[in-house]
């Protein structure tokens, strides 16, 4: 199969491209490869593809955002289907840069829609959130609640692209999968999340913020799981049979949360980081951030019953994994 994946020089992108070209895929990988975070880690896992696949995963570097230009970038180049997880991250960054959540986000989903429609791909997998589920406080979050109350840019673009699927999905019976993403971690994570930032400042005796003074619970879900799940619902595409589904709806798309299935209080966490970094935090505890929410927790009895997917890893194995890659790929 050939596979279209944005965000490949990103963390899930690059792990889902590792995976697909494991198994005998051929990967075309999109990305910007803007400066977010750290561009070196962008291109170290850029390379570790083209040494892992040779001539099976073709990177082309571009913004998708830019729709004559995407088109252009992507002639002569064929694709089965599409991962699309190229996006703007970042809860806090949508507060001081909503302008790049409209680029990428807004305009970057529609321009991909389109793609797939023209190109008449046979299934298209986008990158949702958990953070669509705002201030909920029913728990765990299921995909039949409503998430029109978001609490930052982000979760709000992250809600319009699910809004844009199912038009698509409606207008030109399109097979689209929604994917709500809950605290992805794992070797090659981000730079701006809390495991690589915490891991970061224990190393070296620095202090952490812990926000809302502790009082914070995640639904924390290891990258291999995360891929297992991206990787089975791209296998399997929503019929087009009217039935509901996953979501509630009627055309073929579905909504799937992807967690772990445990909202682990991030104090455990801190713990796990002191042990595996052998020393103590030095904690500066924080009120609350605007648009963060408390505590997220994944139900994923749908992706569980329609794709039998079961999350493995618990945060006490994947934590020390996390933290052993990065001391190996900071030579510590």
């Amino acid at each position: 199969m050939k596979v279209l994946v944005t965000g490949a020089a990103g963390f899930i992108g690059y792990s889902l491209a590792t995976h697909l070209l494991a198994r005998g895929d051929i990967v075309i990988g999109l990305d910007c490869v803007n400066d977010y975070y750290d561009v070196a880690l962008k291109e170290a896992r850029l390379a570790r593809l083209a040494a892992q696949a040779g001539d099976r995963f073709t990177l082309i570097r571009q913004d998708f955002a830019d729709y004559p230009a995407l088109v252009a970038a992507l002639e002569g180049h064929s694709f089965d289907r599409i991962v699309h997880l190229g996006a703007q991250a970042g809860v806090r960054y949508s507060i001081t840069h909503p302008h790049a959540y409209l680029h990428a986000n807004l305009a970057g989903h529609l321009n991909l829609l389109e793609v797939a429609r023209h190109r008449q791909v046979g299934h298209m997998v986008y990158a949702s959130s958990s953070s669509v589920y705002g201030g909920n406080t029913k728990l765990p979050f299921a995909v039949e609640d409503r998430v029109d109350q978001p609490v930052s840019l982000y979760a709000a673009t992250k809600k319009a692209d699910e809004l844009m699927s199912e038009t698509y999905a409606h207008l030109y019976r399109l097979p689209l999968t929604g994917l709500r993403f809950f605290t992805v971690y794992g070797p090659w994570g981000r730079p701006d999340m809390m495991m690589w930032l915490f891991t970061k400042a224990i190393l070296a005796g620095e202090a952490i913020q812990v926000f809302n003074h502790g009082d914070m619970y995640r639904d924390f879900t290891y990258i291999a799981d995360i891929i297992a799940g991206v990787t089975a619902s791209l296998d399997n595409p929503p019929p087009d049979d009217g039935a509901v589904k996953a979501g509630g709806s009627t055309k073929p798309h579905r909504i799937y949360n992807i967690g772990n299935h445990r909202s682990e209080h991030l104090m455990k966490v801190v713990e796990i980081l002191e042990a595996e970094c052998g020393r103590k935090a030095i904690i500066e505890f924080q009120p609350m951030q605007a648009g963060d929410v408390r505590q997220s927790f994944a139900d994923i009895e749908a992706i569980r019953r329609d794709l039998g997917y079961a999350p493995t890893t618990s945060i006490d194995a994947g934590v020390p994994n996390f933290v052993r890659w990065y001391k190996d790929y900071h030579g510590l």
